[in-house]
């Protein structure tokens, strides 16, 4: 599991660059921090019935920022493809109820801060505009250790898919 965890601390920071470096590559204007999220039904192609898309612009730094509905509460979250799971700060988890203790934090989570303890927890369901996820995993890291939470693989896998284009990030279900 070790392995695990620091296979995905690399991939999150290998995330972060490519993100910057197609930021840089691309001739669309960055987006407003915060931007809403354009929730589009597919309904339209005779193919695709059914089948719901949000698509997320870019942030000023070339993130992909947007909120997440967790048990009743807003979160604010960055999708992180070169995440394993969703990870969330202890403020912010502590929002939605979840709480675990010290003995809880047995984790160890190599981050581009080093290397922390987070508590593991499943979270019941996570909806990013109108698309929800069901029994998501998630990390808990100390405040000080994540500054933004990360919506990663844990999510964006339950999904039919997600892909950079034009500037966007397009999750879809």
């Amino acid at each position: 599991m070790r392995s695990v965890m620091i296979i995905a601390a690399v991939l999150v920071g290998g995330g972060t660059v490519m993100a910057n470096m197609a930021d840089k590559m691309s001739s669309t204007p960055p987006a407003a921090p915060r931007p809403a999220i354009k929730v589009a039904s597919l309904q339209d192609a005779p193919a695709q019935a059914g089948i719901r898309s949000v698509s997320i612009p870019r942030d000023g730094r070339g993130h992909f920022q947007t909120d997440a509905r967790i048990d009743g509460q807003r979160i604010g979250v960055m999708i992180d493809t070169g995440a394993s799971m969703l990870a969330l700060n202890e403020t912010s988890a502590a929002r939605i109820g979840v709480r675990p203790s010290r003995a809880d934090y047995t984790a160890r989570v190599t981050t581009a801060n080093g290397t922390v303890k987070g508590a593991r927890t499943t979270i019941p369901m996570v909806d990013v505009g109108g698309l929800i996820v069901r029994d998501v995993d998630a990390m808990v890291l100390p405040d000080e250790a994540l500054s933004e939470n990360l919506l990663g693989l844990s999510f964006l896998s339950k999904l039919k898919r997600f892909e950079y284009a034009g500037g966007k990030m397009l999750l879809e279900q």
